[in-house]
C-alpha cells in the first residue's frame, strides 16, 4: 500500500481533552472519512496534521516527508475548513490574484471553470455570499493549484443536497487517476457512504477503528432482540450494545454469522450512523 499520508501516535494534550496516539495511513487513490461525535478530536487531528497546533507526541508525513521540510508540500496539499479563511471584504477575483501569488501551480483557467460550474460571482465581496457559496469558493481555490491531496474539514456543510452531490462528484473525479487522495471529516454520513473508501472513527480522542467502508457496509450488522435472546448472545460476538425501550440493539462485526447463530433474532444491516450511535451511546460487553 502506497501511503500519501501517514499519521503515527499523534498526541495533543489539553486541560480537558487529549488526542491520544492517533494512528492511520491514507493510501494513494483513496478517500478516507473521519467520523466521530462533536468534540471527539476530528478537527484537532486535522489541525495537528497541518502543523496548525503543536504536537506533543507522534509524527505526520506526506509522501514520507514532514510538512515543515518541503515547500513543495504546500503546493501538493489543498485544504478546506468549515468556514471561510479569506478576508470578508475580498471578492473571488481578488482571492484568485492572491492565490496566484501564493501558489506556483495556480491555474487561473481551472479556477474560472470552477467559478462557472459552481455559479459563483467574481465581483461580490465574500461577506455578501451565503455559507454554501463561501464553501464552494474555498473548494474552488483548493482544487485550482493542482494538489495531490485534499484535506477537508466539514467541506460539504452548508450546501444543499443538489450541490453537495455535485461537489462529491468533483471529489470522486479528483481521485480517479489513483494518484490523488482525500481525507475528509464530516457529520453527513450519507456523503461518506457515497464516496469514502475507508472510515476512521475517533471517539474521545482515540481511534476506535480504521476500516474499509465495504467491511462496515457488508459485514457489520445489528441484532434486534428481546432480553432473553440478548442474554444468550456470546459476549465475544458483541462489539457494543444499547437498550432501546423494550428492544436490545447489538452491534456485531459479522452479520451473516449472527444470522446463522441466532436464528430467532432479526439481524439488520448497519449504516455508518448506526455504528457511530451505538459506539457513542452504547455499552461494551463485560
Amino acid at each position: 500500500m502506497d501511503a500519501i499520508l501517514q499519521v503515527n501516535n499523534l498526541t495533543k494534550h489539553y486541560p480537558s481533552f487529549t488526542l491520544d496516539h492517533v494512528t492511520f495511513d491514507l493510501p494513494k487513490g483513496a478517500i478516507m472519512g473521519l467520523i466521530g461525535e462533536n468534540g471527539a478530536g476530528k478537527s484537532t487531528t486535522i489541525n495537528a496534521i497541518l502543523n496548525l497546533i503543536h504536537k506533543d507526541e507522534g509524527s505526520v508525513t506526506f509522501w514520507g516527508e514532514e510538512l515543515s521540510s518541503s515547500k513543495q508540500l504546500k503546493e501538493d496539499i489543498g485544504v478546506v475548513f468549515d468556514g471561510i479563511n479569506f478576508y470578508e471584504t475580498l471578492t473571488p477575483a481578488k482571492v484568485a490574484k492572491i492565490s496566484a501569488a501564493a501558489y506556483k501551480q495556480w491555474d487561473e483557467s481551472l479556477f474560472q471553470d470552477y467559478i462557472k460550474r459552481f455559479e459563483l460571482p467574481t465581483d461580490k465581496e465574500i461577506k455578501t455570499l451565503s455559507k454554501g457559496m463561501k464553501m464552494k469558493l474555498s473548494i474552488a481555490v483548493a482544487l485550482s493549484h493542482h494538489p495531490k491531496l485534499l484535506i477537508l474539514d466539514e467541506a460539504t456543510s452548508g450546501l444543499d443536497p443538489v450541490m453537495r452531490d455535485e461537489i462529491l462528484d468533483v471529489f470522486m473525479d479528483f481521485v480517479q487517476d489513483e494518484e490523488h487522495s482525500i481525507i475528509m471529516s464530516s457529520h453527513i454520513s450519507t456523503d461518506l457512504e457515497k464516496i469514502a473508501d475507508y472510515i476512521t472513527f475517533i471517539h474521545q480522542g482515540k481511534v476506535l477503528f480504521c476500516k474499509s467502508k465495504d467491511e462496515l457496509r457488508y459485514n457489520y450488522g445489528i441484532i434486534r432482540c428481546g432480553a432473553a435472546l440478548f442474554e444468550a448472545i456470546d459476549k465475544e460476538d458483541i462489539l457494543t450494545y444499547r437498550k432501546d425501550d423494550y428492544q436490545w440493539n447489538v452491534l456485531v462485526a459479522d452479520k451473516e454469522k449472527a444470522r446463522r447463530k441466532y436464528k430467532n433474532a432479526v439481524v439488520d444491516n448497519a449504516t455508518i450512523d448506526d455504528i457511530l450511535l451505538l459506539y457513542v451511546k452504547g455499552e461494551q460487553a463485560k
